[in-house]
């Protein structure tokens, strides 16, 4: 980001959370959010056009990618409505399913769990090697942020344009971000590269899933505008200066799917793999999620400045549909409908005090407040 972005009057965030299939999700309100900004501005229009960071995690690493990288004509890989049917053309493919669905095959699931990850990834790899080819970090047509998790180092590595700009050991291939930021532990493995600068230097990495550090990456996005503001000793920026979207892939809420009574009884194995749950990377992923978001929103709030922050999560998910892998027809289908529902639902915004979402009174519903976003991110980048 550069000095003269922190002058702006405001500086606009896009975020996306991890989710493995859940991904459909936010890629519905997306293509959803740049249809609008197109009938404002027109068939080109493009949603990395319009922010000035895109952060996403795992999936939504791959997505904020998939936005922000450069075809031949230096204009965005995909269009957002294209990433949907990306979803439901790979998603059987990099998560295969069993077709039996009987005692031997949890059996089976649980071993693998226990001895190895549960896919191997190898289809994941291909497809986004053949897709991102020899693209860098350097190139996205926006900056973008996306998080890792170094095991060997056990440290947070965040992967930023700008930080690849200004060094050459931190410009990593595009597809190696993606393949890190997507390996969740215990459904896909871990992933080794190395970065060369022209020095003879290298920089290794031995990377997970970044939802482990920031399965909401929100606040990644935040702390880079003030961690640049800082740097260039710009004009502090504060909430009523940005204007923030930051799009959930559903949770669990309400299901209630773990209980003290039972969890008293479980041991190492439970805990990663219970009845074809994985409850530690439920619990870490969503804990980290809503950690985020109470804090954006207190944020927010304190400044009298709450619609310049914009929440979309749908927290009624239940039993596969709140899975990150079960890549059936049936249940990816299902996925489209709770991504076009929830464009129909009411505003809602978390409750400070007991971290679920409730609807305000007189709130509209997340279409028309992504109608509104549109207007606003349109007349933002005019003025700029």
């Amino acid at each position: 980001m550069s000095t003269g972005l922190t002058k702006r009057s405001m500086v606009t965030v896009l975020s996306i959370d991890g989710g493995g299939i859940r991904g459909i999700i936010p890629s519905i309100l997306l293509a959803f959010l740049e249809s609008k900004l197109q009938e404002l501005d027109g068939p080109n229009a493009r949603i990395a056009d319009y922010f000035d960071i895109i952060a996403g995690t795992s999936t939504g690493g791959l997505v904020t990618t998939m936005l922000t990288a450069p075809n031949k004509d230096n204009r965005p890989l995909y269009e957002a409505k294209d990433i949907i049917t990306f979803y439901l053309d790979h998603s059987p493919k990099i998560f295969p399913q069993n077709s039996a669905n009987n005692f031997l095959t949890s059996i089976t699931s649980m071993v693998r769990a226990i001895i190895g990850p549960k896919y191997d990834g190898k289809y994941l790899r291909t497809v986004i090697n053949g897709l991102l080819s020899d693209l860098t970090l350097k190139q996205t047509l926006t900056t973008v942020i996306i998080p890792t998790f170094d095991i060997k180092y056990l440290q947070p590595v965040i992967f930023s344009t700008t930080d690849a700009k200004e060094s050459a050991l931190k410009n990593a291939k595009l597809s190696d971000i993606c393949i890190s930021t997507s390996a969740a532990p215990t459904y896909l493995p871990a992933h080794y590269f190395e970065v060369n600068d022209s020095e003879g230097k290298t920089q290794t990495f031995d990377l997970i899933d970044g939802g482990v550090a920031a399965n909401n990456p929100t606040m990644l996005a935040l702390s880079h505008i003030y961690r640049e503001t800082l740097k260039h000793n710009s004009e502090p920026i504060d909430a009523t200066r940005l204007l923030v979207l930051s799009l959930g892939t559903g949770a669990a809420k309400f299901e209630e799917k773990y209980n003290a009574t039972t969890a008293s009884k479980w041991g190492l194995i439970n805990w990663v793999f219970d009845n074809g749950s994985t409850p530690l990377v439920d619990i870490f992923g969503d804990a980290s999620s809503d950690m985020v978001d109470i804090h954006v929103s207190t944020l927010f709030q304190s400044v009298h400045a709450k619609d310049n922050y914009l929440r979309i999560q749908d927290d009624l998910l239940s039993g596969e549909e709140a899975t990150v892998d079960i890549a059936t027809d049936k249940n990816l289908k299902r996925l489209l409908e709770i991504g076009k529902s929830l464009l129909k639902k009411p505003v809602s915004r978390v409750h400070l005090d007991t971290g679920r979402y409730e609807k305000s009174e007189g709130e509209v519903t997340y279409e028309e407040a992504l109608i509104d976003f549109a207007k606003r991110l349109s007349d933002e980048k005019k003025h700029n």
